[in-house]
This record gives structure tokens, C-alpha cells and sequence, in this order.
């Protein structure tokens, strides 16, 4: 299927309320608040693909100085670190162009916490506003200026610092979620 007319998708994932990815990294822990309540769909589309071991292996394939950090694109997947660093195609496209094969519905505008503050954790889409799937960014700095187009759903609270270290190439080495 393309990624223009992949389904909508609705995760099956029961939120619990206080949900927390624990992101391991090749250059250390990040912990994030997920929220679950004003973004609900997207906190429970990034637990079902956490707890399938979707990201495991992927590397942040896009980096942006003191704007944004992305990863979760699964053509990374078959990739060495130096390959997505120097923005090499791998064997399954481009990196920034994969996804899971669905898409997600947008929150932003009924997300009533949907802020850009530095740390944020958002979910990246194309020009659709319903294409996000599996690609991620952190925010490296407020970037306010997307609050108006792209979901917020996590808040980091342990390991800021280590979102300022990452490169594209570095390695998503898992995700899980504790609190669940």
C-alpha cells in the first residue's frame, strides 16, 4: 500500500493514564510522560508499536540543530549508523519516508496540552494532517510554531540532556513503557 492511501488506523492499546517511555539510546535514557489524555490515539499508536519492538533498532535519521531530533522510521532499520548519518537510501527507501502501513488521526487541534516546549515529544506526518504512523521528533528548544500542525503527546522528563547529544545515526536501541 502507499503511504498516501495507507488506512487509518485505530490502536487497541487500553491507556492507563500515566504512562511513561523509557527510550534507550546509544547515548543514554530518556524517560517521557506520555499523555494519554490529550492525545490519546498517539500515546496509545506509539505504546502498541513500543511494546511490539517496532523502534528497536532504528536510528534517529534526521537532526536539526536547536529544533528538532526525529527517528521511527523503520527504513533506518537495515542501515549502519554511518549510512543514515551521511543520508544514504537503504534497502527499503529514503529514511524519513517509512511508517508502520497505517496512519493515525490528527490530535493538534483538540489537544488541549499540544505545546512545543523543549523536550516535547511529537509525532511527525507529511502535508496530511492524518498521516502520522511511527516517526517521531523530540523538540530541542521551543518550537511553537508548530503547535498548529503536529501532535504533542510526551513531555521528557528524565534525559534532556541526551536529546541534545543525539545525531542523525544514533540508535533507537529500544523503547518501553513502564506504568502500563
Amino acid at each position: 500500500m502507499g503511504f498516501f492511501t495507507d488506512p487509518l488506523h485505530t490502536p487497541e492499546y487500553e491507556l492507563k493514564g500515566n504512562e511513561v517511555a523509557v527510550i534507550e539510546t546509544s547515548k543514554g535514557t530518556i524517560r517521557v510522560a506520555l499523555d494519554g489524555e490529550g492525545a490519546p490515539i498517539h500515546v496509545a499508536n506509539f505504546c502498541e508499536l513500543a511494546s511490539a519492538g517496532f523502534y528497536d533498532d532504528l536510528k534517529f535519521h534526521r537532526y536539526v540543530p536547536g529544533f528538532v531530533i526525529q527517528g521511527g522510521c523503520p527504513n533506518t532499520r537495515d542501515m549502519t549508523p554511518e549510512q543514515v548519518a551521511s543520508g544514504a537510501t537503504g534497502p527499503f527507501g529514503m529514511p524519513g519516508t517509512g511508517g508502520p502501513g497505517y496512519r493515525i488521526r490528527q490530535e493538534y487541534t483538540t489537544n488541549p496540552n499540544n505545546k512545543h516546549v523543549d523536550g516535547a515529544l511529537a509525532m511527525a506526518r507529511s502535508q496530511d494532517p492524518d498521516s502520522a504512523g511511527s516517526q517521531f521528533y523530540f523538540c530541542l528548544g521551543p518550537q511553537h510554531m508548530l503547535d498548529s500542525g503536529y501532535t504533542v503527546f510526551g513531555t521528557t522528563i528524565e534525559g534532556l540532556d541526551v536529546e541534545k547529544e543525539l545525531r542523525a545515526g544514533d540508535v533507537i536501541e529500544s523503547i518501553r513503557i513502564v506504568n502500563a
